[in-house]
């Protein structure tokens, strides 16, 4: 048996595994990775019967086993976050430019819902200001607010819809790998950049303007506040600014003691009962301040006949609704999970897609607009104790008690306590020192983050968006079409082969050149790695022409190479051929299963020889130094004949 048959034995040259074996695994692992029902294949029927359904409805699950111990906490975490959902819930749907008893309704019914669906015990439901700026912005390009107020209800719904279309849709066919696309700098941000534009607009009310642009941008906000500059109230102002202080105060005593979060959860109700009794009692109208105004108790009617799906309108609560989806997704589902890390807990993605998508279906027919699971509520209801989802369900009945019996007190509610509500809010948005890190550690991800930002500030929401992600698949691509490729030497005293440009002590191996290939081999790549690996055995020339040592061998080390489709099999075999030219042998070292199997079915192991794929570098040089020392005795026996 010769040193080569004794190393090529080891590898596995199987025949390549039917299509639908293949397509069998690829369908199950980039829709079911995590594959939750492996554990109830040896389950009898009617327990995986029931473990199916709990795992659907994960209410089921939980419910059951809650007692009262339970309970105490999730109460007063409830009662907490409703605090702090009744001033949200008016705020953002004055942000949104709807009547604020939707904003009311929006953190009643979707709260419920999430409860029965969702499976992160600490993400509290409601409105979020990015989404509820971006309905207002692409809604409003095609319906005014204040010329068709109806109309405009009505687009809302129907962008929740799709909203809640998309998000169902993307979580049962498990896709929520498109939300990663993303990336927490195009969060970041994204937004930073809505805070900025929110925190502007809520000029309007600090200053108590009448008039004001529907546009988004730094500079038509700026161009609106300084063209009615008429208009300004210095009581306003004033009122604002005290406001805006407390609130901040109590920010920062959240911020130095942990422990009394609660102060920060429950300073803007007081702002909102202070500005109420103000209002009342000063009579506020009468000194040029708004107030919400008409505020009716009861429950809102059902709202699936006012779904419009008119063809002249339809586009733009498609585009809020899709765009709104996919931000409300990246925001809950990372926010659920950045929770659920710190008690050691799990949140399933896939469920949660599928649990805001409920909720926004459901809310779309019950009066309500988009929601998720915004992070200042959900901090607080965290730090508060909550133990299960039944945090939401008292937020849900606390709600339901405002509407039915205290609605009409909060209409006298001064629109400038609302405003300093949502900068207060915004401004913890503005993540200074995270894009600080960014530009420290990694440039590109800034420029992300700082094109969202600019993009958002001085475009428009949407077009921000597209720029960052544009920019963040443009990055993707160049990691694909310029993958990363070295060359590797040996570790004195050991078996190891590393990067000689990382590890200089490594050593590379006469008359061998050993490259590690690092992804997978596609048309976008093909060439690139073709005329990459020809550079690195131009380069070697180069230096065995001082040191006499010319290379025999080149060593393609594919363990990184994932795949490999039939422009990158050509491009092998392009590589094979122009080696072959410069007498230079071709060998593979560790391929992986896919490639393996398409190298044989395109017909390039033959081509290449069985004898030249190894299991491992070591086995390779071994051989390949083997057949070098025969070659080389075999010179000095024809030079000692010749003399």
């Amino acid at each position: 048996m010769t040193g080569v048959d004794q190393y090529t034995r080891q590898v596995n040259f199987e025949p390549p595994r039917s299509f639908g074996t293949i397509l069998k695994s690829r369908i199950k692992e980039t829709f079911f990775p995590d594959d939750p029902f492996s554990q109830l294949k040896k389950e009898p029927l009617p327990r995986r019967t029931i473990k199916t359904i709990q795992y659907f409805i994960p209410i089921c699950e939980w419910l059951p086993k809650y007692h009262l111990g339970l309970f105490k906490y999730d109460l007063l975490a409830g009662i907490t976050i409703a605090s702090l959902a009744i001033p949200q819930g008016i705020s953002y749907a004055n942000l949104a430019q709807l009547p604020p008893i939707i904003g009311l309704y929006s953190s009643f019914v979707p709260p419920l819902v999430y409860a029965v669906f969702g499976s992160s015990k600490n993400l509290a439901v409601g409105t979020v200001a990015a989404c509820s700026l971006l309905i207002a912005e692409t809604i409003g390009e095609k319906v005014s607010p204040t010329e068709n107020l109806q109309l405009y209800v009505n687009l809302v719904y129907t962008a929740t819809l799709f909203s809640g279309l998309l998000q169902i849709v993307l979580g049962i066919l498990r896709l929520g790998i498109l939300v990663d696309f993303l990336s927490h700098s195009t969060i970041t941000g994204f937004m930073g950049g809505t805070a900025l534009i929110i925190c502007l607009q809520q000029m309007k009310g600090m200053l108590g303007l009448k008039h004001f642009t529907h546009k988004t941008s730094v500079v038509a906000v700026i161009k609106s506040i300084f063209h009615n500059r008429r208009e300004w109230r210095w009581e306003c102002f004033v009122i604002g600014i005290i406001f805006l202080t407390f609130l901040q105060f109590t920010r920062y005593v959240k911020k130095k003691k942990p422990k009394l979060f609660w102060v920060s959860a429950i300073a803007p109700m007081v702002v909102v009962l202070t500005g109420c009794l103000f209002a009342y009692f000063a009579h506020a109208e009468r000194h040029g301040i708004a107030t919400v105004g008409d505020l009716r108790k009861g429950i809102n009617k059902l709202s699936i006949n006012r779904l419009n799906f008119d063809s002249e309108y339809l586009s733009a609560p498609i585009k809020a609704g899709l765009i709104t989806a996919l931000i409300a997704l990246a925001e809950g589902i990372a926010i659920g999970r950045s929770f659920a890390i710190v008690k050691n807990e799990q949140t399933d993605g896939n469920k949660e897609m599928i649990a805001f998508g409920m909720m926004n279906i459901i809310g779309s027919i019950t009066s309500c607009y988009l929601t998720t699971g915004p992070f200042s509520k959900t901090a607080i209801n965290f730090n508060a104790g909550c133990k299960t989802p039944m945090a939401n369900v008292v937020q849900s009945m606390c709600m339901l008690l405002v509407l039915l019996f205290l609605a009409p007190l909060f209409s006298y509610t001064p629109q400038v306590a609302l405003s300093a509500i949502i900068i207060s809010a915004m401004l913890g948005l503005i993540e200074y020192e995270k894009a600080y890190h960014l530009f420290k550690t990694d440039k590109f991800d800034f420029v992300i983050c700082m094109s969202a930002f600019l993009g958002v500030s001085f475009i428009s929401m949407d077009m921000g968006l597209m720029i960052s992600v544009g920019l963040a698949l443009i990055r993707a691509m160049l990691y694909i079409a310029r993958p990363a490729t070295c060359k590797l030497g040996n570790i004195p005293d050991s078996n190891l082969y590393r990067d000689i440009e990382q590890y200089p002590v490594a050593t590379a191996t006469p008359g061998m050149l050993v490259l590690q290939l690092g992804s997978p081999i596609y048309f976008a790549n093909g060439t690139y790695v073709k005329e990459r690996i020809l550079r690195w055995v131009r380069d070697e020339h180069d230096v065995s022409k001082s040191s006499h040592n010319d290379i025999e061998y080149i060593l393609l080390e594919l363990g990184g190479v994932t795949s490999i489709d039939i422009t990158g099999v050509e491009s092998l075999f392009e590589v094979r051929r122009a080696l072959e030219a410069q007498g230079i042998k071709m060998i593979l070292v560790n391929p992986r299963l896919d490639v393996m199997e398409k190298l044989m079915v395109t017909k390039f192991v033959d081509k290449i020889g069985r004898n030249s794929i190894f299991l491992s570098i070591d086995d390779a040089i071994s051989a390949c130094r083997f057949t070098l020392k025969s070659s080389k005795q075999e010179v000095e026996g024809e030079r000692l004949e010749d003399v």
